[in-house]
């Protein structure tokens, strides 16, 4: 191996352990305040309960955040992003649009999290920065799947956003009326009015 190349690939392990060094703390810092958002109201939450929770350092911390309040939607906005891409991503077979039973299911775990997220105000906050990434999710898979390409791209991006908002209403409806419903069940429903509607759409374009 010449010189150069071994400079190269150096650099390259190099920066694939900071990579990874980075998504330690980051997750770190993460889980260590999903769990103290279900101990105490957020209001109370400093950063040094984080920092003494996940075992990193202050002047680490603001390496990455600039507060708590930035820590929770960054990680919310990673959280979404990679689920509302997944079916994409994974190349699902079906003709589901999103993953809602696997979404539902992780909520349905989570749910102590989910109703501590709402006694500190910040629920729906989240639930708009899902509804845009499910909204994207949502336009991708209408392209890439043959029952959606009868769409045309100008319409795909409100179908998607308005489909979108009904997915997290079917969450609240779950959530509210106790989860009685499987996550199978109501992820069926979504996908039959979906494409009900879309059907629908598609014969009067």
């Amino acid at each position: 191996m010449s010189n150069s190349k071994r400079v190269m690939s150096d650099l390259h392990q190099s920066i694939q352990k900071l990579d990874a060094r980075v998504r330690r703390t980051r997750d770190a810092l993460g889980d260590a305040l999903v769990a103290l958002i279900q101990e105490k109201p957020f209001d109370t939450i400093t950063v040094q309960d984080v920092l003494d929770r996940a075992g990193v350092g202050r002047s680490t911390f603001y390496l990455h955040y600039s507060n708590k309040d930035d820590l929770l939607m960054s990680d919310a906005d990673e959280f979404f992003e990679r689920f509302s891409m997944a079916l994409s991503v994974h190349k699902d077979v079906s003709d589901r649009v999103a993953p809602v039973r696997e979404f539902l299911a992780h909520v349905g775990e989570m749910r102590r999290f989910f109703d501590a997220l709402i006694k500190s105000g910040k629920a729906q906050e989240n639930l708009e920065l899902a509804r845009g990434h499910f909204a994207r999710g949502i336009e991708r898979r209408l392209a890439e799947l043959p029952r959606g390409r009868g769409i045309s791209a100008r319409e795909r991006p409100a179908i998607a956003f308005a489909h979108a908002g009904a997915m997290l209403s079917l969450l609240t409806w779950w959530l509210d009326g106790g989860m009685r419903e499987s996550p199978e069940h109501i992820d069926e429903l979504f996908h039959r009015m979906f494409w009900t509607g879309v059907s629908s759409k598609v014969s009067t374009l």
